[in-house]
């Protein structure tokens, strides 16, 4: 495998054609981390200024999450899904993934990049999967986090295994990944991204953990829901987070993913599943979920695995007849 630089150097000097701009997310483990993609992003950044692009939120994201519904803004019951737009038009385009479209602008200066900083909801997992305390991730976390807002970098946080450990069971306080999701938010995170990491979640505790969030006082909008698809519950979860509000989602083409230190847990919710299952409930997602069918089996192939997207083989099945 190439060096983490090497990666990082081609990434952000190499970028791919593009017709809008394009927004890579880092893992950033410790300040040394987000010091070495800084040196790298600086000696990659363009003499022209960047090109104007709308922003939501001050956070950049890839693709953009739909706007918070007026009832949510005003707190009150979460708004439908539903939308009179047909969910699955998209602009025309007459190209396939061995034909990419020639954009109009593509530079190095069309990238964004934000960072991504994780801790736990259990000691335990907090210190098999980055060796220190849930109190010591904290710390680290603000150092990162008051470096990356310094230079406009956008910041997400993660709270891992908030519906299940490996080490010390299904049984995670809601309570204590409200207390860390509100001290991610206190440092000056964009977004927490609240994991069920073992793929171990189900409706009922699903609900709970989204009630005692609200009950903490953290935003909806300031959420979003990492299903991994151990136990087939992703989706179940993924509707339930739906009715209570929550509208973003992180997921991967094909299901890729997993968890090296919880045995059995597959990968995220695949993203062809996800988007056909928001269309068919009404939901407007901009996404071209052909086309991520697509990517999907490409990805699989080339990494020589098999695809999990139910949803993804059913619409290639579609295509190719």
């Amino acid at each position: 495998m190439a060096k983490s630089a090497d990666v990082l150097n081609h990434l952000l000097g190499h970028p791919p054609a593009s017709q809008h701009p394009i927004t890579y997310n880092f893992l950033v483990p410790n300040i040394k981390g987000l010091q070495n993609l800084l040196r790298a992003r600086d000696a990659m950044r363009p003499a022209v200024p960047r090109s104007g692009h709308a922003q939501h939120s001050g956070h950049p994201k890839a693709p953009p999450t739909p706007p918070p519904s007026p009832k949510e803004q005003e707190e009150a019951e979460p708004a439908p899904i539903t939308s009179a737009e047909d969910p699955n038009e998209m602009p025309s385009n007459k190209s396939d993934l061995n034909d990419p479209v020639k954009p109009e602008l593509s530079s190095a200066s069309e990238i964004h990049t934000e960072i991504s900083i994780f801790t736990a909801a259990t000691e335990a997992f907090s210190k098999a999967n980055t060796n220190c305390s849930i109190a010591e991730s904290l710390e680290r976390c603000k150092d990162i986090v008051t470096l990356a807002k310094s230079r406009n970098i956008p910041a997400r946080g993660y709270v891992s295994v908030a519906l299940g450990c490996p080490y010390e069971g299904l049984d995670v306080s809601p309570s204590r990944v409200a207390e860390i999701t509100a001290s991610l938010l206190e440092m000056g995170v964009d977004e927490v991204s609240v994991a069920d990491t073992t793929g171990t979640g189900t409706a009922p505790r699903t609900r709970d953990l989204l009630k005692t969030l609200s009950s903490a006082g953290i935003a909806n909008q300031d959420l979003a829901l990492h299903f991994h698809d151990t136990y087939g519950q992703a989706l179940v979860n993924t509707v339930v987070s739906l009715e209570h509000g929550i509208r973003t989602f992180d997921s991967s083409v094909g299901g890729l993913g997993g968890c090296p230190f919880s045995k059995g847990a597959t990968g995220n919710i695949a993203t062809e599943d996800l988007v056909y299952c928001l269309h068919s409930l009404g939901a407007t997602t901009g996404v071209n979920v052909d086309k991520v069918a697509e990517i999907g089996a490409w990805i699989s192939t080339k990494l020589d695995r098999s695809n999990n997207s139910r949803a993804g083989k059913a619409v290639l099945a579609r295509l190719r007849t």
